[in-house]
């Protein structure tokens, strides 16, 4: 009776860890912004998700598939092809490689923001 209440228990583990898994969606571009292998800084990065599936293409061009983690499947996932892993932000803006390569997500050409105009008074003068 304990070995089948072990087991459900176990079982009920697993599905909610795979069902927390992958809290975010990273499909986007990206830039590697620190230890590029083989590219210059700012050179582009591309990942690709979907559910749990994810397929990531390197700056250099390189691609591998990668999954969640399976000891940390919300923060961090694995690529299997480069025999590495990483841990993205909350927010997936960054994606920081073990080997110390890191990506930030390109959010495309910022806009020329104009400063807002400043009105210059005199000021009184006090006696």
């Amino acid at each position: 009776m304990k070995l089948a209440q072990c087991a459900l228990a176990a079982t009920a583990l697993f599905v909610a860890t795979g069902a927390s898994a992958q809290s975010i969606n990273l499909t986007g571009a990206y830039r590697c912004v620190e230890g590029c292998k083989a590219a210059p800084i700012g050179a582009p990065a591309f990942v690709t998700q979907n559910g749990s599936t994810i397929n990531l293409v390197s700056e250099n061009g390189s691609p591998s598939r990668a999954w969640p983690d399976m000891f940390a499947p919300a923060t961090r996932i694995w690529a299997d092809r480069w025999n590495t892993g990483a841990v993205y932000s909350p927010d997936g803006m960054l994606i920081q490689f073990d080997s110390g390569t890191i990506w930030q997500r390109d959010m495309g050409p910022v806009p020329l923001q104009v400063p807002p105009r400043v009105r210059a008074r005199r000021a009184e003068l006090v006696r």
